[in-house]
């Protein structure tokens, strides 16, 4: 019996696109995700209020964009903007085209160490995990296959999520798990700031109950003995963990932090890290208890195979940062994966929306907290580029 072998690459597009979507901190005036929450910025008063006041929306998105020689396009989205889709168009592309799809190590090798000069986290990465997370849209859809199908399949019938948002009470309505909150009030504001935090958690675990998961998510924005002394304020409270306390590039904080922190309580990060590399810091440093790649910036599927393995070898969990249909097609095939996050977009948050809105189309979205693997059935990750929104090639190859 003849192998079939699948249409090479032809094209390699990347755009870039303004306001929400994947670049999910580009959203207008009164937005729960860019009101007076703690950043490495809130030291300087005037960019305490704002986060987009420092510019955490100055790049957006990154629309990758595969074509085979048969016309069938695989597509993704990440953020790194225009800077993204220099890289993309300019460098990458040449290691694309005239390939197979199949040969995405050989792509992934060749991305990463080709760039390695100017590269190794960051937007660099950002870019190899828009081609990558494109890549495998591509082989889906050539395969007729959802990518959860091409890492292994489901291992359970649905995925079950926690909330990410300023209203964990409306969470719990909703039928989530669990709900993480920003920060509001880092080290610069002092005692008065972290009795600021504490009240908040209070207020919000009488909402909801002693049962309920509650999380911070601290956004870089604390040192050791900050997040420590939060973290044995918070304990009697419930706080199931405190996520990306400090700098992601201070692993022997994050190592202090854990020996710290209260029994019972998990310290968890990852957003900010990139690479099998980055990741095997933090694991062998015993810096976390749960790692949590993002997989459009760590550095693609191709990639985070490896992170989930060397977790799993470390009897670690890897819950990776809301990355939409991206991560779902991922935990569903993953034993240490046993929940997902979600990312409320909507302003309030008052309503369950879809992540990664516009962008996306026939993206999916929990029901009651919950989503069944069937939602993940359609070829590649099951979503399509809205042809619509306002897209800019600013770069050709």
């Amino acid at each position: 019996m003849a192998i079939v072998s699948l249409p090479k690459i032809n094209h390699v597009r990347a755009f870039t696109v303004r306001g929400g979507g994947a670049d999910y901190h580009d959203q207008g005036e009164g937005h729960w995700i860019d009101n007076h929450i703690a950043t490495p910025m809130s030291k300087y008063p005037e960019y305490r209020q704002s986060r987009q006041s420092f510019g955490i929306n100055v790049l957006g998105t990154l629309v990758v964009e595969i074509e085979a020689e048969d016309g069938t396009i695989g597509f993704a989205v990440t953020t790194g903007g225009e800077p993204a889709a220099f890289i993309v168009e300019k460098h990458l592309a040449r290691f694309l085209e005239g390939r197979s799809p199949t040969e995405y190590e050989k792509i992934w090798d060749q991305m990463y160490f080709s760039t390695q000069y100017y590269g190794r986290k960051g937007i660099v990465v950002n870019a190899i995990s828009g081609v990558d997370l494109a890549l495998w849209d591509l082989l889906g859809k050539l395969r007729q296959e959802p990518v959860y199908h091409m890492l292994g399949g489901a291992v359970r019938d649905e995925l079950q999520f926690y909330a990410t948002g300023a209203r964990p009470d409306l969470a719990k309505e909703f039928g989530f798990i669990g709900g993480k909150m920003a920060l509001h009030h880092g080290p610069a504001e002092g005692v008065e700031g972290l009795h600021k935090n504490i009240a908040e958690l209070a207020e919000m675990r009488e909402r909801v109950g002693p049962d309920f998961w509650l999380m911070w998510d601290c956004w870089m924005a604390l040192d050791v003995d900050y997040a420590t002394r939060l973290a044995i304020a918070a304990h009697e409270l419930g706080l199931k963990w405190i996520e990306e306390a400090i700098s992601p590039d201070d692993y022997w904080g994050y190592a202090a932090l854990k020996r710290n922190v209260p029994k019972g309580m998990l310290v968890t990060t990852g957003e900010h890290e990139a690479t099998r590399w980055g990741f095997r810091m933090l694991l062998e440093m015993d810096c976390c208890d749960i790692i949590q790649p993002d997989v459009g910036w760590c550095g693609g599927v191709t990639e985070l195979l490896k992170i989930s393995a060397l977790a799993d070898a470390a009897g670690k969990m890897v819950v990776p940062h809301g990355s939409s249909v991206y991560s779902y097609h991922f935990v569903i095939t993953r034993h240490n994966s046993p929940f997902a996050e979600f990312l409320m977009m909507h302003p309030g948050p008052t309503e369950v929306v879809p992540m990664f809105h516009p962008q996306l189309i026939g993206e999916p979205v929990p029901q009651n907290g919950r989503l069944k693997a069937s939602a993940l059935d359609a070829p590649g990750f099951g979503v399509e580029l809205n042809r619509d929104i306002a897209m800019q090639r600013p770069y050709t190859h």
